[in-house]
């Protein structure tokens, strides 16, 4: 079982099914829950988006990673296209209406516009997709993924409707146990003293030893205090690797090696 934040249809979802399609998708009310479920055991892995390309960072995915004892064991970037769904049979020009989540609506914003449609947030897009087959609203549609459609017998009225063509959304996949395949990235966290000079130190560190760094993320974790997520490529069995991640263990505070996994990009 792998869990997720959303309704069956999310992009989440296709997430999950991009990263391991013999795995059953469970879907989950908060991004908690997907942690929580995978702690306790009652998944083997949970999928948790972590950054957007046009949305920026998902700060209540990054603030739950803080506290976890979980480990990366995958990552997968996926191309998030936008698709306008409707009851089967709606004529596009009866609709006045698109409801769909206020992220995604944002993506949309230029489409919208040009087509005179009025935007209504919802809290996820697959739930917008269900709500939509389940009340039947009239001049009505919502944003949501071709698996939605398929999910809840809803025609695809418009394809590709996000109004950037590199709309990606980086996910993350959890488990209680450590990958054993070699990866090639790795994720950290850590905490500075809140001293100037600290941070740099560091990122010294990773730059001296020619690795290079893919993300770098601060997040408030104590009152004064920032813990920063950090991404690199490499792996964990590399001796450069583990030269450079023993010496930041010596400057850093609370150090957690999140995990070294491999990362695939979805074409």
């Amino acid at each position: 079982l792998i869990a997720f934040q959303g309704e069956h249809g999310a992009y989440r979802e296709v997430a999950s099914k991009e990263w391991n399609s013999n795995l059953i998708p469970i879907p989950c009310i908060e991004f908690a829950d997907v942690l929580e479920g995978v702690t306790s055991g009652l998944y083997s892995y949970g999928i948790v988006p972590v950054e957007n390309t046009l949305g920026g960072v998902v700060g209540k995915v990054n603030e739950l990673l803080i506290n976890t004892e979980l480990n990366v064991v995958g990552a997968i970037e996926l191309p998030i296209h936008l698709c306008l769904l409707a009851l089967p049979g709606t004529d596009y020009r009866e609709i006045r209406t698109v409801h769909s989540h206020p992220m995604v609506l944002a993506q949309c914003r230029h489409f919208l516009a040009r087509n005179r449609l009025d935007s209504v947030p919802y809290y996820d897009t697959a739930g917008a997709a269900k709500m939509l087959a389940e009340k039947r609203p009239k001049s009505t549609a919502a944003i949501a993924s071709k698996l939605s459609a398929e999910l809840y017998n809803l025609d695809i009225i418009k394809e590709d409707i996000e109004d950037l063509d590199r709309n990606m959304t980086r996910f993350l996949v959890l488990s209680k146990e450590r990958s054993h395949e070699d990866g090639n990235k790795c994720s950290v966290i850590f905490s500075t003293e809140h001293k100037a000079g600290t941070l740099f130190r560091v990122l010294e560190v990773f730059a001296r030893k020619n690795i290079n760094l893919t993300r770098i993320e601060s997040i408030p974790h104590e009152p004064g205090n920032y813990a920063f997520f950090l991404d690199f490529m490499g792996s964990n069995k590399d001796e450069k690797v583990i030269g450079a991640l023993d010496e930041v263990k010596e400057i850093t505070s609370n150090f957690k090696m999140m995990g070294c996994y491999k990362e695939r990009k979805v074409i």
